[in-house]
């Protein structure tokens, strides 16, 4: 069953999350996770400044202030402050998925416009990190899935014109050949590389495209003596845009589409950053996946104070985590003071920012497909039938379609062509409304709510007998369902109980099937101990656990065939999952 598996092994971990190494340890790795990821933070509002027509003192300006706020949400992330935060090593940076919206709001309004949608479509990840447990059936990996895979595709014609953004008067071959060298650098390291140097194949095929361009004149290297060691950027805050114009209503739903995208990234790193910062691994606590929701939120929301691109969680964390076995949360405070010191040195952002326009693309040309591919992987990996696969390939090319202007292009008036002709707005909008209608048509949930005590027994086993009954599912699957439903009821009143919570909790059971088998899902306020916790750790018993409770965590896992127990601030979801178990 699912929630015996996480006893199944033990990860080699040198520091758990809530270990201390020492400093100078913790420091050292943390310089060298922040040099791994500052490369990407710089270059991703370079493009977005360079596409958009920005000047070069608003560049230095929104730079500067994406890794400075990179800095303090990766701090933030580690420290976990109330609601806010994961408590992991979780890396922040600019996000790429933000690239084709926030250079169209740049050139259709400037850097005011731009301040404006990041700052208002922040406030959507606030309430989707306060929700989570409500929207879990909305976001699903379908959806999430379909619309990453369309950010490339809103990216590429950036892409296309940094391939030949070169000085007047280069050489014919200097665009290409800078492109080619930078691609299979690239690609080499990927391909042979292992461990922790494959981490850092962008970043070294980002330098030999560098070394390649500047055989051809191609980078700047007087900006880079030009500049201070130490100091502010030249630009200042540039304001906001409070006109609310059409511009602002248009591309404000493309906004929160990749701003609950990016939450949605946010939310399987956090789940994955769990996953390996334990020696023993545990159930995930969806209270930390909240509250990196949230601190990618605030972050989102100081972006846009701030007129820079808004920022997400890393995927690299994971991957050095992993290959380090350090997971302490001290060495993700470290990354985000080299972060935040790193925005006061301006001869290396000059540095970062010299690159030429074709290893830009380059660079860009291997972060969309590993976007394209991620999308692909998210989608498949729950599975897809036939239903699935019509929801997302509608979706993909219609948001294909409607983002080269190739569908009824002269059939909308100024605003809602600037609503549709956003690939993931349109394509997003599609795969919602089929797999809502999807889920519409499915057969229906019964549900029933009542308090959470003893005295809801007869009501949850009376409901769960008819359930069974309309179902037509038999006498020995009925026994089965009544059997779970009374042992995790019981399980829920005793956590309760310890947690010495709140009278006039309610408790919603829901009971649907699932092929053969029957799914019922009961939603709560429990305390803080985890159900897949305590049924993994039945096999090596745990003084103080009593002995009625782990009688009925025996009983729960004898019957199901599953157990799995999502947390969240305030509600709990247990979702048992009962196998057919015959007609007599």
């Amino acid at each position: 069953m699912a929630a015996q598996s996480t006893t199944a092994r033990t990860l080699d971990i040198r520091y758990e999350a809530d270990e201390t190494p020492p400093h100078g340890v913790a420091f050292g790795l943390g310089v060298q996770y922040a040099l791994l990821a500052v490369s990407g933070i710089v270059i991703t509002p370079a493009i977005v400044v360079r596409a958009g027509g920005g000047g070069d003192a608003f560049l230095a300006w929104a730079t500067f202030a994406a890794l400075f706020i990179s800095g303090v949400t990766t701090v933030l992330q580690a420290v976990r402050v109330w609601r806010i935060g994961a408590g992991y090593i979780l890396l922040m940076g600019t996000s790429g998925a933000f690239i084709a919206v926030c250079v169209t709001a740049l050139a259709r309004g400037g850097p005011g416009l731009l301040a404006t949608l990041v700052a208002a479509s922040a406030l959507f990840q606030f309430a989707l990190s306060a929700r989570l447990s409500l929207l879990r059936r909305v976001f699903t990996p379908v959806v999430s899935g379909t619309v990453i895979m369309l950010i490339p595709v809103t990216v590429v014609p950036i892409m296309f014109d940094m391939l030949t953004d070169v000085p007047a008067g280069a050489a014919r071959a200097a665009a290409p050949v800078s492109t080619a060298a930078t691609l299979a650098v690239i690609i080499v390291v990927t391909v042979l590389a292992s461990g922790v140097w494959r981490l850092w194949a962008l970043a070294i095929g980002t330098v030999a495209g560098c070394l390649v361009s500047a055989a051809f004149g191609l980078y700047d290297t007087q900006s880079v003596l030009d500049a201070a060691w130490i100091g502010l950027p030249a630009g200042g805050w540039p304001g906001f845009d409070l006109s609310f114009g059409t511009a602002f209503w248009s591309l404000l739903p493309a906004f929160v589409f990749v701003t609950l995208i990016g939450a949605i990234e946010t939310l399987g790193d956090s789940v994955a950053i769990q996953r390996v910062s334990w020696r023993q691994p545990r159930a995930t606590d969806f209270r930390a996946v909240q509250g990196a929701v949230a601190a990618d939120g605030l972050g989102n929301l100081l972006s846009g104070l701030a007129a820079t691109v808004p920022n997400t969680t890393y995927s690299s964390s994971v991957s050095i985590t992993e290959i380090t076995g350090v997971a302490a949360r001290t060495v993700g405070i470290y990354i985000g003071l080299v972060f935040m010191a790193l925005a006061f040195v301006p001869k290396f952002m000059a540095l970062i920012l010299a690159i030429p326009g074709p290893v830009v693309a380059a660079y860009l040309i291997v972060l969309l497909a590993i976007l394209f591919v991620l999308g692909m992987r998210v989608v498949v990996q729950e599975g897809v039938d036939y239903r699935k696969g019509v929801a997302v390939g509608v979706a993909f090319w219609l948001g294909v379609g409607f983002q080269n202007q190739l569908i009824y292009a002269d059939y909308f008036n100024e605003f809602w062509a600037g609503l549709l002709e956003n690939g993931m707005t349109t394509g997003g909008l599609t795969v919602i409304v089929i797999m809502l209608f999807m889920e519409l048509t499915q057969p229906r949930r019964l549900r029933t709510r009542t308090e959470l005590d003893a005295g809801a027994y007869p009501k949850i086993d009376e409901f769960l007998a008819k359930f069974a009954a309309d179902r037509g599912l038999g006498k020995v699957m009925t026994q089965r369902l009544r059997a779970v439903g009374e042992e995790t009821l019981l399980t829920l009143i005793r956590q309760e109980e310890e947690g010495r919570a709140r009278e006039g909790r309610r408790l919603l059971v829901v009971a649907h099937r699932v092929g053969a088998a029957v799914e019922l899902e009961f939603v709560a306020a429990t305390d803080e101990t985890n159900i897949e916790d305590r049924i993994a750790l039945l096999g090596e018993r745990v003084s103080g656990v009593p002995v009625e409770e782990e009688v009925s965590l025996r009983l729960l896992q004898h019957y199901a065939s599953s157990v799995r127990h999502q947390q969240y601030h305030d509600t709990d979801v247990v979702t048992v999952r009962v196998e057919h178990a015959g007609t007599s």
